[in-house]
């Protein structure tokens, strides 16, 4: 039935239906009831421009809600749509605006679930910037009525936008050759406790570790400026840990020094002061936000410095696998706004994580291009324009004991983060296991000097 004469109809019916009936006037004030699909936000038959951001979206509509109404209806309140018709929609070209929805698939083994693939023209988003992007792709449209839930499953982010991002401010290969270290992982670990230490006592566990072996300490995510330490005596004591080591060690080594702070003005003071200390890295959390991340990205460029991410407060929007963001979409929008290292996660750790997805995180960090990998969850081909590549980090709940799995998944280039199987590891319990192990075996190996008859004499 077209929507004029179902309009028709209603409108009969409320004025049958006595004063107390909703009139049709009334019926077009209920929000989040508007013919989204018949308005221009459904096109089966549109074909992606080459400068088109596509997004997967997961869509679980309410119940009675046609899953092409309810894609019409995401295109829509995530690009130019409101609650009603307007007549301000007559002075713009709103076809060249509108997102539009051009195919929805049921999600296999999902009943009531739908895969709905959409398109936004490259001119609905501002130049490098992550927050104007975001602000319409998971902005008012995950609270959107006619949706139980709602998943940003992937996104191909166009090379004419991906150009206008200056990305990592050192990048992966940099990075190594600036440590001098190559052909192996790099090693690190997260000081234990994470709260508590006074910041001479800090100090000693950052040169101990240090000092035996690794190539980076790390602050972890809540370590800011604390009643029991002060980030200025922490970055003081690490730093002086770190120069110890890298003496005593002929190594260069580094500390994460957490910059996080309450306003843009305090982490440009502490990441000053790390610079001035002669600190080659500083750290920042997700939950600064997209504009603090970029900025401090920005600053690290000009400072030469490595920019690390610690991905605190992810899970509240990634972990739930039928509303939020999935993470290799995070990842994406991270390595656009600019960072050196990115937690991807473990897949054998403490932390939720399938082998195959998190594969997928670390290749979204390390790619030129990006190929379609749909067991890994990739479900576009992405390039990334020869922006650097960004180095993964492996950390949560892991220890030396699974490297051989670690190197298995992730491969050489890769932080591998073993912060309580570090510090919680007793070195008599050490000792011990090492004094069992007898190495009785036969060499296969053949020489590299075999003696003849000639050399011999």
């Amino acid at each position: 039935m077209a929507i004029g004469a179902e309009a028709g109809n209603e409108g009969a019916q409320a004025r049958n239906d006595g004063p107390t009936a909703i009139t049709d006037a009334k019926r077009r004030y209920r929000a989040g009831v508007i013919k989204y699909r018949q308005m221009g936000y459904w096109d089966p038959d549109y074909v992606p421009k080459p400068t088109d951001t596509i997004c997967l979206f997961r869509i679980t509509p309410q119940d009675g809600v046609d899953p092409i109404e309810a894609a019409a209806a995401v295109a829509g309140e995530s690009s130019t749509a409101t609650w009603t018709v307007v007549w301000t929609d007559r002075l713009t070209a709103c076809d060249s605006y509108r997102a539009k929805a051009f195919k929805v698939e049921p999600v296999p083994n999902n009943p009531g679930q739908v895969f709905a693939w959409i398109a936004y023209d490259i001119i609905l988003f501002e130049q490098g910037s992550i927050a104007n992007m975001t602000a319409s792709l998971i902005g008012n449209v995950f609270g959107f009525k006619p949706l139980k839930a709602l998943r940003l499953e992937d996104i191909r982010i166009p090379v004419a936008y991906v150009k206008t991002f200056d990305g990592p401010p050192t990048g992966l290969i940099v990075e190594r050759e600036r440590l001098d270290k190559f052909g192996r992982p790099l090693l690190g670990a997260t000081t234990k406790p994470k709260l508590g230490l006074s910041a001479r006592n800090y100090g000693r566990v950052i040169y101990e570790g240090l000092k035996g072996g690794l190539d980076f300490m790390k602050d972890d995510e809540n370590i800011n400026s604390q009643p029991f330490m002060h980030w200025r005596d922490r970055f003081l004591y690490v730093m002086d840990a770190v120069n110890k080591a890298s003496a005593a060690t002929g190594e260069v080594k580094g500390s994460y020094l957490n910059v996080t702070a309450g306003t843009m003005e305090d982490m440009y003071e502490r990441a000053e002061f790390a610079r001035e200390l002669g600190s080659v890295v500083v750290m920042i959390d997700l939950v600064v936000g997209w504009t603090a991340i970029q900025s401090m990205s920005r600053w690290a460029r000009r400072n030469d410095m490595i920019l690390h991410m610690h991905r605190a407060g992810h899970g509240t929007y990634t972990r739930q696998k039928t509303h939020g963001i999935s993470f290799r979409v995070i990842a994406k929008w991270l390595r656009l706004a600019g960072v050196d290292h990115l937690h991807a996660g473990t897949a054998v750790g403490k932390l939720e994580g399938d082998p195959l997805t998190v594969q997928g995180y670390y290749n979204v960090c390390r790619d030129s291009f990006t190929r379609q990998d749909l067991p890994r969850g990739i479900f576009f081909d992405q390039d990334w324009c020869d922006l650097r590549k960004v180095m993964p980090v492996a950390s949560g709940g892991i220890h030396a004991g699974q490297m051989h799995q670690l190197l298995d998944l992730f491969g050489d280039d890769v932080v591998l983060q073993f912060g309580g199987g570090t510090i919680g590891r007793p070195l008599q319990q050490a000792l011990d296991t090492w004094g069992d192990i007898t190495f009785n075996y036969t060499p296969t190996d053949t020489s590299d000097f075999t003696p003849t008859a000639a050399v011999a004499h």
